[in-house]
């Protein structure tokens, strides 16, 4: 079935069970950013392949609600479908929220899964349609009767990940996470979201490309913990470790009917950003619950020196594959025949020669010209352009090693470019490098440093629309609250934490000009403390990142002297840490690429 066909078999389903609206998020059973195959059914239902959107389906209108990141993308693959694209935060666009209140009928009904919906989202939605007497059935998951070949839940194995990398035992971390459950007056914790259990039970797996999670809920008490889990999944080492803590196993499902045996005098701490809409409905309604972050997303968020040590590691490895990969790219550029999937293929495979990878971090964006311009771009057989010795290619990447996790954005010239052009590159690099060299006291935000990054571009007149930068996982997701940098805040977002010394965070400013060329160069930073004095504590960032800028677009003449010594030092530190990894041409070519300016 087309597109077109799949939304009419929608439309006879909620005809059926008297649905008026019906909504199909990104999200899986956890609320995740990435999600399983099994759980893409908003990209079925609609034909939009991005990581982020929310599709709305009525009787006689369907939407699709995206990003800034992905408005070229979604207008593209929505072209000559039934869905029309919403442009979130534009001026004069409605909210996935505002669409339904001003267009569910009264008395009518929304419906939605509840197991993809969060609970916070679905109770707002639940009130407020209430007022206009219409009422939410979160019973069903409609795409599932017709879609064919639906993929299975991922049956991949989990394992250990050794205190060796991640430097603190289980036994330990459940004993910080039930002293914060004991602080905030809760005899119940549910957590749902795959990450925070990965970090916290030291196990990692396959159930999501590119994130090494396991999908799993857990539950712990003062004296109790529960993972619900496929027991295959387990191996003996797993067991063996779980068993020191008593860790009771039941299978991944269980969670709906558990949480209705929960007494009525115990308090639930739980976020309801994150616990779904059905696990949180079958919780008694006479149990008191505490909604709150998790405490481990905090916890996580911050490195301990053993994971520090192996990150810088890591980030070493992929230096090297990335500083080869541009040396190849340079040399071999209209000599022999590469295109933008060949390109990627040739980086990654690059990666793979670097002991300790496992995998890709998330698709590879690799961008050329005007394909640039799309944020998160992603070539097609039919899209691949072939790579001239004219130019820029922006390449966006990431790896997972055992000792860490990375995310680098380079964008290289391959030939002639305009002045524009090199303007441009220049005024990013410029909103890099500021970023990176800021101090700053202890409780500061995000939001609060953000213009350091987005300055020169906001001084041209021009904006990237995302954030400046993420926090990132250790042997996790590529994408980790709470840290991250922006200037707004957004709703229903949590990545506005006060910076802490220990976490990471990316510094990727960009401008992007569809129809001509998109630029972002990133690295990422390490919170650090610096000097403390009569004004306080002050921070610094650590740049862990180590691989050329490419000096072919740089105009010194618009740098101030400040920004031209640190990317000169930065060159310097690439030199000294990436040289002893490559060979004597490359090595030479190095120096040059790295040169004081």
């Amino acid at each position: 079935m087309n597109v077109t066909e799949r939304v009419a078999e929608l439309r006879k389903l909620m005809a059926e069970k008297n649905i008026d609206a019906y909504i199909v998020p990104s999200a899986d059973f956890h609320q995740g950013e990435y999600v399983g195959e099994y759980f893409k059914a908003r990209a079925y239902i609609s034909g939009f392949t991005g990581s982020s959107g929310t599709v709305v389906v009525m009787k006689d209108d369907a939407g699709l609600w995206t990003d800034g990141r992905y408005f070229i993308q979604a207008a593209e693959q929505l072209e000559g479908s039934p869905v029309s694209l919403y442009k979130m935060g534009q001026e004069g666009v409605p909210t996935v929220e505002e669409y339904l209140l001003a267009n569910v009928p009264q008395n009518g009904t929304l419906g939605f899964d509840g197991r993809l919906m969060s609970a916070g989202e679905g109770r707002d939605l639940a009130a407020k349609l209430a007022i206009k007497g219409a009422k939410v059935e979160y019973r069903y998951d409609l795409i599932d009767a017709f879609w064919e070949d639906r993929p299975a839940l991922s049956e991949e194995k989990a394992f250990l990940f050794s205190e060796k990398y991640c430097g603190e035992s289980f036994s330990s971390k459940l004993g910080r996470v039930r002293e914060e459950i004991k602080k905030q007056g809760a005899t119940y914790h549910v957590i749902t979201t795959l990450d925070d259990i990965a970090w916290l039970f030291n196990i990692r797996g396959g159930d999501v490309k590119y994130n090494p999670v396991v999908l799993s809920y857990a539950i712990v008490t003062d004296k109790e913990v529960y993972l619900f889990i496929d027991e295959n999944k387990l191996n003996d080492e797993l067991k063996a470790e779980f068993a020191k803590e008593k860790v009771q196993i039941k299978p991944y499902n269980d969670i709906y009917e558990f949480v209705k045996t929960v007494g009525k005098d115990e308090v639930v701490l739980l976020d309801a950003k994150k616990v779904n809409y059905a696990i949180f409905n079958n919780i008694p309604e006479e149990a008191v619950k505490i909604e709150d972050f998790n405490p481990v997303m905090f916890f996580k968020s911050i490195k301990n020196e053993v994971e520090l040590a192996n990150e810088r590691n890591a980030q070493i490895k992929d230096g090297v594959a990335l500083t080869k990969f541009m040396y190849w790219l340079k040399k071999n550029v209209g000599t022999e025949k590469i295109t933008e999937i060949s390109a990627d293929e040739k980086l990654t495979e690059f990666r793979k020669q670097q002991e300790g990878f496992v995998d890709l971090s998330f698709d590879t964006i690799a961008g050329y010209k005007e394909h640039a311009a799309m944020m998160h771009y992603s070539a097609t057989p039919e899209s691949d352009y072939e790579l001239k010795p004219d130019g820029m290619l922006l390449v966006d990447s990431g790896a997972q090693f055992m000792e860490g996790t990375t995310d680098i954005t380079r964008t290289f010239v391959l030939g002639p470019i305009s002045d524009e052009i090199k303007h441009d590159y220049t005024s990013v690099l410029r909103g890099m490098v500021s970023l990176s060299k800021v101090k700053f006291l202890y409780g500061c935000r995000g939001y609060n440093l953000d213009i350091l990054a987005r300055g020169p571009m906001w001084q041209q007149g021009i904006d990237y629309q995302c954030g400046t930068g993420h926090g990132i996982g250790f042997f996790l997701n590529v994408h980790e609250n709470p840290n991250g940098f922006r200037w707004n805040i957004r709703p229903g977002v949590f990545d506005t934490a006060v910076i802490e010394p220990g976490t990471i965070t990316t510094n990727e400013p960009g401008i992007y000009i569809e129809g001509s060329h998109g630029i972002r160069i990133e690295n990422e930073l390490l919170a650090r403390k610096a000097e403390k004095n009569f004004y306080g504590q002050f921070l610094d960032f650590e740049v862990i990142t180590f691989v050329p800028i490419d000096l072919d677009a740089v105009v010194p003449e618009i740098m101030t002297q400040e920004e031209k010594d640190y990317l000169n030092w930065y060159h310097s530190e690439v030199f000294n840490k990436i040289s002893p990894f490559l060979d004597e041409d490359e090595k030479t070519w190095l120096k040059e690429y790295t040169r004081a300016i």
